[in-house]
């Protein structure tokens, strides 16, 4: 449970997590369930996880003790009977929308992020990608970064006016802006065919950027989808930048782009 923010929205009870899944899955970030709980209810509320795409961890009761001590401050928690929801704080738009955005923004580029973990370089490519005029962000269900206090903190205001979708499956999504006509870039990678000096090659706009985990960088069916791979020359011997740095290089370079040579 080490992803859990103690400002983070809870709905404990296995009776409105149940109606909550049924009626506005969108709502729902992460449900924890007791180990062992058992049940037609306590099924139902695993199976409408799986059916939605919602994540569900299986916890101590103890573990769900304090995450309701924690949200009511006191002894008169409500009872959690084996099931605590922790709520979605930004609200999702879908893909659709999302890609409808891009035509309409000062920089029409989407940010992309493979499984990125940490809310704080969630929050601080936000902040950068408001700022340049990126159109939105997109991210999937699964084992990304939960858009909580920590990840707002680091946002600045950004999450609250960035249009953000999280869908099942990132590479088919990517399949559908290109589609839209975008063109999908994703970052990293040694050189080959399809890489690019991010300082000398213009990204052709509109376009996602693509950017991946930050111990694992990419998986290989989203750097499948990538029509071509951005390198950042380092001018010195270095290790790398981490993923919140490189993206806001490569969106700097992409609104410099899209703004055409100074005169």
């Amino acid at each position: 449970m080490n992803d859990h923010s103690d400002d983070a929205p809870l709905l404990p009870g296995l009776k409105p997590v149940l109606e909550l899944l049924a009626s506005e899955p969108q709502r729902v970030d992460l449900v924890f369930c007791k180990k062992g709980l058992r049940g037609p209810e306590a099924r139902e509320v695993q199976n409408l996880c799986r059916r939605n795409g919602v994540r569900f961890s299986l916890v101590e009761a103890a573990a769900l003790d304090r995450l309701c001590r924690g949200a009511r401050q006191g002894r008169d928690a409500v009872a959690h009977q084996g099931v605590v929801a922790r709520l979605a704080v930004t609200g999702f738009c879908g893909l659709e929308e999302l890609l409808a955005a891009v035509a309409d923004a000062p920089l029409p580029l989407l940010l992309a992020l493979d499984q990125v973990q940490d809310p704080g370089n969630v929050g601080t490519l936000c902040r950068t990608l408001y700022a340049l005029g990126g159109a939105g962000l997109l991210l999937p269900r699964h084992n990304s970064a939960y858009l909580g206090p920590g990840a707002r903190r680091a946002a600045a205001g950004a999450l609250e006016h960035l249009p953000v979708a999280q869908v099942t499956n990132l590479a088919r999504a990517l399949d559908s802006a290109d589609e839209a006509g975008l063109t999908i870039y994703g970052a990293g990678g040694a050189e080959g065919p399809n890489s690019l000096d991010a300082f000398t090659d213009r990204m052709r706009l509109p376009a996602v950027l693509v950017l991946g985990n930050e111990d694992k960088g990419l998986r290989p069916g989203v750097a499948k989808r990538c029509a071509h791979m951005l390198r950042i020359p380092l001018a010195r011997s270095f290790d790398s930048l981490n993923v919140a740095q490189a993206g806001a290089v490569l969106l700097g370079l992409a609104a410099a782009h899209s703004r055409g040579p100074v005169v």
